[in-house]
């Protein structure tokens, strides 16, 4: 049902605030604008996730409990759709177990109204530094993937058994092919994944490695 748009371009540091409260979308936004962050305020989640584009540097401060999607299910979608962007959920002081419960489905953190300040800005700051390392491994798992796409079914079953430590005379014989043609495939495999040596091949393959299973 709900799609989220690819990111093309990079973009600044974003700390997105999804609130049914504006009182709490601006007083969140006055606090850590001034840390240097982009801030993007929404009262409708809905529309949030309409908007949200992926990769990005960027973590959200989600409401549990909103009257259209609630916290929980904007989780599930994110989820859903293989989105690891940190979540720091905003919880009233009824709603610490389903905190928990969020934390369980991967949620970085909940703040708890009233807020603390100075807790809000080290949230913040540690929950933006796992998003710059989660947004260079999904560049990277990108990028394999774009190369991945290149490659041939028979070319994946060779480099498949190349993974595995078969020599050519074996994968010949397993496809049933010559193994001046294994030969050739593992040339434009090579050349396809953009490598020059085995060892750089199997750093790639190995990130590819469940499926290749």
């Amino acid at each position: 049902m709900y799609k989220i748009p690819t990111r093309t371009v990079d973009a600044p540091e974003t700390v997105y605030i999804i609130d049914d409260d504006e009182a709490v979308r601006d007083s969140l936004q006055w606090l850590i604008e001034p840390e240097g962050y982009q801030v993007i305020t929404y009262e409708d989640p809905e529309l949030f996730i309409e908007q949200f584009q992926w990769p990005c540097k960027a973590v959200l401060c989600l409401d549990i409990r909103m009257p259209k999607l609630s916290g929980l299910e904007v989780q599930d979608i994110l989820n859903q759709k293989g989105i690891t962007v940190p979540i720091i959920f905003i919880t009233g002081h009824g709603d610490v177990n389903l905190a928990v419960e969020t934390m369980k489905k991967g949620a970085s953190d909940f703040l708890e109204k009233p807020f603390d300040e100075v807790k809000i800005k080290a949230l913040i700051d540690s929950n933006m530094t796992k998003a710059r390392e989660l947004f260079e491994l999904t560049k990277v798992s990108a990028r394999i993937d774009s190369l991945y796409s290149k490659l041939t079914t028979r070319e994946l079953q060779v480099l498949e058994r190349i993974v595995a430590g078969r020599l050519n005379k074996q994968i010949a014989d397993d496809l049933n092919i010559s193994i001046k043609t294994v030969e050739a495939h593992r040339a434009n495999i090579m050349d396809k994944l953009e490598v020059t040596t085995v060892a750089d091949l199997l750093k790639i393959a190995l990130r590819k490695a469940p499926d290749l299973t």
